[in-house]
């Protein structure tokens, strides 16, 4: 199983996996697809700023149906404690779909350079990036 950024999220709805996600297409189709509660509500956001047209429920429900995207919950409380000490970003929704992803134990598909610097959990391409150490 591995958990999907928002933005993947996003492009997967779109459909087209000759653009952002062609790197990622293999990872697509071998792995379960999970997401946090926390991407839902950044969908809700986007929808609400005009960013994204359909609303969160319809997008994850969508993919749901398409692809088998799962809704996890790993708990809140849980999710607030891991978050709590990522201290590499001051973005709540990163903060909570990393930590998410920590809590559960598996991987998070993202594009995001910050995320796939400081998160050894964090995947593009197929390939796990590690931190760079000082």
């Amino acid at each position: 199983m591995i958990h999907l950024d928002t933005h993947v999220v996003v492009w997967l709805y779109a459909g087209d996996l000759t653009g952002p996600l062609a790197p990622v297409v293999r990872v697509l189709e071998r792995e379960d697809l999970a997401v946090s509660p926390m991407v839902e509500l950044e969908l809700e956001f986007l929808h609400e700023i005009g960013r994204l047209v359909p609303t969160g429920r319809v997008v994850l429900d969508d993919l749901a149906a398409r692809v088998g995207l799962q809704r996890r919950d790993v708990g809140f409380a849980a999710a607030v404690g891991v978050a709590a000490g990522l201290r590499w970003t001051r973005d709540p929704f990163d903060r909570l779909i990393v930590a998410s992803a920590i809590v559960e134990g598996v991987g998070l598909l993202t594009r995001d350079e910050t995320i796939l610097e400081k998160f050894d959990g964090a995947v593009w391409d197929g390939r796990p990036r590690r931190r760079k150490r000082p």
